[in-house]
């Protein structure tokens, strides 16, 4: 049975509590990482939530005042397919357009169908690829505009 979630902002250690549930990620966001990444810039933290348990995460920063950057997102594995990336994206995409930005820049991987998935099916364009030697680690660009 699916437990309903709930989606608030939240501390970049809160969002780290996911990310260490993530195997994909194998560890390597840091807080510090992730505060170099987002001090001095506009930036979204949002955490989704089952039972005050911290289960999905989506993280973006400002690039300029019309540009948003979605970072970092993840879904507990234990949690997926129920619907809750979609439920980040929809509610990242509303904070952007609330703050008057006026695109959203995203970059995902082959390696995740999901998230590519969910991309298209969503509005995002592919705007790019970075080669990375592979398939797998080549970046897929999106851009979607709010």
């Amino acid at each position: 049975m699916e437990k309903s979630y709930i989606i608030k902002p939240a501390s970049l250690e809160d969002l780290l509590l996911v990310d260490s549930q993530i195997p994909e990620f194998d560890g390597r966001n840091t807080l510090s990482k992730l505060q170099a990444q987002c001090a001095d810039v506009d930036h979204l933290a949002l955490v989704a939530y089952i039972d005050n348990e911290p289960v999905a995460y989506k993280l973006g920063y400002a690039l300029d005042s019309n540009t948003f950057y979605s970072w970092l997102g993840a879904v507990a594995p234990k949690c997926r397919g129920q619907g809750i990336a979609k439920a980040l994206l929809n509610a990242q995409e509303a904070w952007v357009k609330a703050n008057n930005y006026l695109t959203i820049k995203v970059k995902s991987m082959n390696r995740f169908p999901a998230m590519l998935s969910m991309l298209i099916k969503n509005g995002y364009a592919i705007t790019g690829y970075e080669d990375r030697g592979s398939t797998q680690t080549s970046k897929i660009l999106f851009t979607k505009d709010i």
